[in-house]
């Protein structure tokens, strides 16, 4: 019932993608994820150095044997980041889905081709979308504001951007930004992608290499405790408020500098989050998806959970013949 153009070309069980989140997409929350018949990413910048995340990549493929995918992503900061090595520990523990985000991926597209990888670039606009099929890549996921990190800075939501991308290519696109259940799944189906991302529903997972207390946060929190920052920045993005998060905010309004706002926005303070439980010593990435969450799954019964009530909404409308027409399809999910 839920085979898709994403199924088909990544092959994977469900049209479920789970997130390259930061400091959380590591080998067993990413495992975890393939044997559960979604797509499993790790996020390759987690790791202090290639060697790292060639180790990890390994470690990945001890735990599964399903296909899982390394996002890249290519984001201002304050130390250059050498991309290509990355690329080349990708490349040479024979990785054959890369996910890449932030800037355009067009200067490293023709190794990546090359090597026969599948490329799903992660958008917030329809006119990016459109450079990235020109450039080459096989799959768009576009980002609504709704969702956790960066969303862009036209604040355009997954129920518009998701058709008008569709729309736009003619290669398959991921819905990303809100999807956390079958619903979900559905409404992004009907809207003619091919599939789902989801990055906040999976840190709220047993395996999710958080503390409980950040577990605990997400149960807790609304789709109104997040916040948009780094706008002054023009590198927006969106995470769960706390202290931390309303000083930023505070220091923004003040036209602080990137330079004086590193000391709060830090990765290693947002891994201090994760990893301690210190809930407002740095900021954490989270989308409005939170208001979603109300236990803490493993991940195969969140994604159980996921097809089952799909199941259930598509049989409780009827709507099976918009998946399955009678007629010629006119688009391919």
């Amino acid at each position: 019932m839920f085979k898709t153009r994403i199924t088909e070309m990544l092959g994977i069980e469900f049209p479920i993608i789970q997130g390259g989140m930061h400091w959380v997409a590591r080998a067993e929350l990413v495992s975890a994820v393939s044997n559960a018949g979604g797509l499993g990413t790790l996020s390759g910048l987690c790791f202090s150095s290639p060697e790292e995340l060639a180790a990890e990549i390994r470690k990945t493929r001890d735990l599964t044997d399903k296909p899982f995918a390394v996002n890249i992503t290519f984001l201002p900061t304050l130390l250059p980041v050498d991309y290509d090595i990355y690329i080349d520990a990708i490349l040479h523990e024979g990785v054959n889905i890369v996910e890449t985000a932030g800037r355009s991926p067009e200067p490293y597209m023709g190794r990546l081709k090359e090597a026969g990888v599948k490329v799903i670039h992660k958008c917030t606009a329809v006119r990016f979308a459109r450079t990235a099929q020109r450039v080459g890549c096989d799959v768009i996921s576009i980002d609504g504001f709704e969702c956790a990190g960066h969303p862009g800075e036209e604040d355009m939501t997954s129920l518009i951007l998701i058709p008008r991308t569709v729309d736009n290519v003619d290669i398959p696109v991921i819905g990303s930004g809100g999807f956390g259940d079958g619903r979900g799944l559905v409404a992004a189906l009907a809207l003619g992608a091919s599939g789902i991302n989801m990055g906040t529903m999976f840190l709220a997972t047993q395996e999710a290499p958080v503390h409980p207390h950040v577990k605990d946060w997400l149960i807790q929190s609304s789709e109104r405790d997040t916040m948009i920052l780094h706008r002054s920045l023009r590198n927006t993005e969106r995470v769960l408020r706390n202290a931390v998060a309303e000083k930023v905010l505070e220091m923004e309004n003040q036209n602080a500098t990137l330079e004086e706002l590193a000391p709060l926005i830090s990765g290693k303070k947002g891994l201090v989050v994760y990893e301690e439980g210190a809930l407002d010593e740095g900021i954490m990435a989270c989308g409005q998806v939170v208001g979603l969450i109300n236990h803490i799954p493993t991940v195969k019964q969140l994604i159980e959970e996921i097809i089952h009530e799909a199941e259930e909404v598509m049989s409780r409308f009827n709507i099976e013949g918009i998946f399955q027409p009678l007629g010629k399809p006119s688009r391919e999910i």
